[in-house]
């Protein structure tokens, strides 16, 4: 099991078709800071790829207090700045998705290993945050799973544990880059100018005092659930009217994502105990689902015949990014496979 508790955050990610001239194959912009407060862990990202198309979107931590944040609404904002709008305000916009990020570190990682099977690659946490990155790691873990799965047929070994695995992982290179950025998101959770403090003098003034190894080890140990502040205490977010060229409303982005969900499937996201919804998550929290939902999934309603509040669950506009699993504060909610394979279909990413 894993010695600290994960965190996650969610990546909403937008991709674009723009003019030859604002097109620059190969430039990467990576941004911190705004659009979100100082108290919440994030950043954006624009990448120009081939054929005239952008992949820019925005990382936000699941552990922010705010419960009136929307990751959405703050994705939509970061377009408008001057460095990142000037990329994309003559461009159309041809793909939206998102999904939840583990980002804990090291500490966090899950026991990779178990019968018959390993976890690799972001299902084992390999991502290393504090250099953005993650194909390369999660590349090297499936080098490394085949070198112990090979190894065991040789064997003719079945069903038990590969543990020569994690034996492996840990004498390569990609332990030990994990080690070195395994303190990044733990700092950052005790605010952002003493995340920014400690990166630098983990991966500036330690190398180049000779220190090659982290003396010190940061660990997580609160879920992102229980993060919250009640609503009353957090200041209200009031986000902009989308404009419909540069940002845009949740309905018409999940029409991108391609999702489709049979309309008389079950409904795949469960609801343990119905009246936390309304006497828990609305009354103290503002019912901050209808905003962690990057899809629309959630929405408060009247009902016509009690006048009382209910939620109502939309779960064919799921583009299966299983915040809700993660973020509701009393863990109420459940992201189960839906029926059929459905889901999104995204292209492009």
């Amino acid at each position: 099991p894993a010695k600290a508790q994960q965190s996650i955050s969610i990546g909403i990610i937008e991709v674009w078709e723009v003019p030859s001239d604002q097109s620059h194959p190969g430039l990467v912009i990576h941004t911190t800071g705004w659009p979100l407060d100082k108290e919440s862990f994030g950043g954006g990202f624009l990448y120009h790829l081939n054929d005239n198309k952008i992949a820019l979107g925005l990382v936000v931590g699941l552990d922010y207090s705010n419960p009136w944040l929307s990751p959405f609404q703050e994705m939509q904002r970061l377009k408008t700045h001057p460095s990142i709008r000037k990329y994309i305000d003559r461009g159309k916009r041809i793909g939206y998705g998102a999904r939840a990020i583990n980002n804990g570190g090291i500490a966090s990682m899950p026991d990779p290993c178990l019968p018959g099977g390993l976890l690799i690659g972001c299902n084992a946490g390999t991502l290393n945050a504090s250099r953005i990155k993650g194909i390369h790691t999660a590349i090297k873990s499936g080098m490394i799973a085949a070198d112990a799965i090979f190894n065991a047929l040789l064997d003719n070994r079945k069903n038990d544990i590969l543990t020569e695995y994690q034996t492996l992982l840990r004498q390569s290179w990609l332990w030990q880059e994990l080690e070195n950025g395994s303190n990044f998101k733990p700092w950052f959770k005790k605010g952002r100018v003493i995340g920014f403090i400690m990166t630098g003098i983990e991966h500036w003034l330690l190398p180049r005092m000779g220190i090659k190894k982290i003396p010190w080890r940061v660990k997580n140990n609160r879920p992102d659930n229980i993060t919250l502040q009640p609503a009353n205490k957090s200041q209200k977010k009031l986000y902009d009217k989308p404009d419909g060229k540069l940002t845009f409303d949740i309905l018409s982005s999940v029409y991108l994502s391609n999702t489709w969900h049979d309309d008389d499937q079950p409904v795949h996201l469960k609801i343990s105990d119905q009246n936390i919804p309304i006497s828990i998550n609305l009354d103290i929290y503002g019912g901050p689902e209808e905003r962690y939902c990057p899809a629309g999934v959630y929405e408060f309603l009247q009902d016509s015949e009690t006048q009382n509040m209910r939620l109502q669950i939309n779960s064919q506009n799921c583009i299966h990014c299983k915040v809700c699993d993660i973020k509701d504060p009393k863990q109420n909610i459940t992201w189960t496979t839906p029926e059929g394979g459905n889901g999104p279909n995204y292209t492009g990413m």
